[in-house]
């Protein structure tokens, strides 16, 4: 190290992995200083400014996520087979933020990871872990509105089989994906400012190199293709629907526009989200000579966390039958869309549910 470093050193606790890189060559192994970030003064001001930003995303994340969960259990007709993904969805965000969003927040403000070895990568797992639960969730959600408005397998009756196979496919499916590098294919490692940790998308070893185009894959392009076509085929038969002039009086026309507002805002929050991080990642791992910037590499992961905000209040709070019950919730009683209930039906949700049979067809 650098002398006019050395009188840091002691500032910083032994166990801890260190924040600061130097970049020799990305093809070879990366070392950094032991310095906590906030001794460099390029990074002082976006330490704290991504302490406040993660600090805000945390808080309205942990509100939203846990009002889903306890509005679900405190209201019956909630707890349909149709709502189950919704749910999950909630609970695979609210860990995320739990395990890694306020982690990060204190990890910035500190200025450097002070957990070890083993809690980057207990922190890389569990994120990776929430996250990729959720994305699956919302590949899950778009396959639940297709089937049951394109009934590509005839009327379709949504039973809470159904919706547990579409529940315990995501979280196995990412556990599936999450655990290899705790074995060696592939690893946990710093990202970014390194005060966070993820999937490792530096190294060249090759193991490490396969592991991360399989995950880039089956977690990422894979949910991603099936959300466009669910979606794609969805606003395809409600588009028919409306040119056949089925409904009266414009219904159907005013649910075809509704409807397909909602799933344009659904695509882009997810490209939003996750196209950043993905493209980052494969930017690195097929030019591995390229030099990022430490902060430009952490934008993308603070993007996929601002998810947990998101998701809720597009996919819940833009569903009528959650959010009569969510915002009274959250303002003591008060609905300010209460009104729309007088309206003629015109929501924006995908689908219906009869409470008798649990029936779904199409708004």
């Amino acid at each position: 190290l650098h002398l006019r470093h050395r009188k840091h050193l002691k500032e910083v606790p032994e166990a801890f992995l260190l924040p600061r890189q130097v970049v020799v060559n990305l093809t070879s192994r990366i070392f950094f200083f032991a310095i906590p970030i906030s001794h460099h003064g390029w990074c002082n001001i976006f330490s704290c400014c991504s302490t406040i930003i993660m600090a805000v995303f945390c808080t309205a994340a942990i509100i939203l996520n846990a009002t889903v969960i306890l509005v679900t259990i405190r209201h019956r007709q909630l707890r349909q087979p149709i709502n189950y993904s919704l749910v999950n969805l909630a609970v695979a965000d609210l860990g995320v933020t739990v395990t890694g969003g306020s982690l990060t927040v204190l990890t910035n403000a500190m200025g450097y990871f002070s957990l070890g070895r083993i809690g980057c990568v207990i922190e890389g797992f569990s994120v990776a872990f929430f996250g990729i639960a959720g994305l699956c969730t919302v590949a899950v959600i778009a396959v639940d509105r297709f089937m049951v408005v394109c009934k590509p397998l005839g009327t379709v009756i949504f039973r809470t089989r159904h919706a547990t196979v579409g529940v315990v496919f995501s979280w196995v499916w990412s556990f599936i994906w999450n655990t290899p590098p705790l074995f060696g294919w592939g690893s946990y490692q710093l990202e970014g400012v390194k005060t966070s940790c993820a999937p490792d998308w530096y190294s060249r070893n090759p193991a490490n190199v396969s592991f991360i185009i399989s995950y880039f894959t089956l977690c990422f392009a894979v949910p991603f293709t099936i959300i466009v076509f669910s979606y794609s085929r969805l606003l395809w038969t409600l588009k028919k629907v409306s040119s056949l002039g089925v409904a009266k009086g414009g219904t159907t026309a005013k649910a075809e526009v509704q409807v397909t507002r909602m799933v344009i805002i659904m695509v882009l929050a997810f490209l939003i989200c996750w196209l950043p991080y993905a493209a980052f990642a494969m930017t690195v791992i097929f030019n591995p000579e390229i030099e990022i910037n430490p902060i430009i590499a952490t934008v993308p992961m603070y993007l996929t966390k601002s998810s947990t905000v998101y998701n809720p209040l597009i996919y819940i709070f833009m569903n009528r039958q959650f959010r009569d019950c969510a915002v009274p919730f959250l303002l003591c009683g008060r609905n300010p869309w209460a009104e729309e209930l007088e309206e003629p039906e015109g929501d924006t949700t995908l689908s219906t549910v009869s409470k008798s049979n649990n029936k779904v067809a199409p708004t």
